[in-house]
């Protein structure tokens, strides 16, 4: 039987070739794909995204952005926060942590 699929690595970075400079501890967004930079990655060279584990992701002020433990939290890449709304949005993962509407960021376990 030929072979179908063959693992490379544990998968908690994958690698990501910006075109554009980006900065340590940016969203980035390929798809369907969320990852978080550790590091600052140069333009057209080689580095990589963290999709798996907890991050603290910034959020808005607005009473609509009040996150419960175990909601489902989306990227909004227009405004640069973590929301619970999902239209518009790509889900970044799971809050681990409630946080109230007034708050800055919000823990979310990332399942990419």
């Amino acid at each position: 039987m030929a072979t179908q699929a063959q693992r490379k690595y544990e998968g908690d970075y994958v690698e990501y070739t910006p075109s554009a400079d980006v900065a340590v501890d940016q969203v980035v967004i390929e798809g369907a794909l969320v990852g978080v930079t550790t590091h600052a990655i140069e333009a057209n060279v080689l580095g990589h995204l963290a999709v798996k584990g907890v991050f603290e992701f910034a959020t808005g002020t607005s009473t609509s952005n009040a996150f419960t433990f175990g909601a489902l939290v989306y990227w909004d890449d227009t405004n640069n926060i973590a929301t619970t709304t999902s239209g518009g949005n790509t889900l970044i993962g799971k809050c681990v942590k409630a946080a109230s509407a007034t708050a800055t960021v919000v823990k979310v376990r990332m399942n990419q």
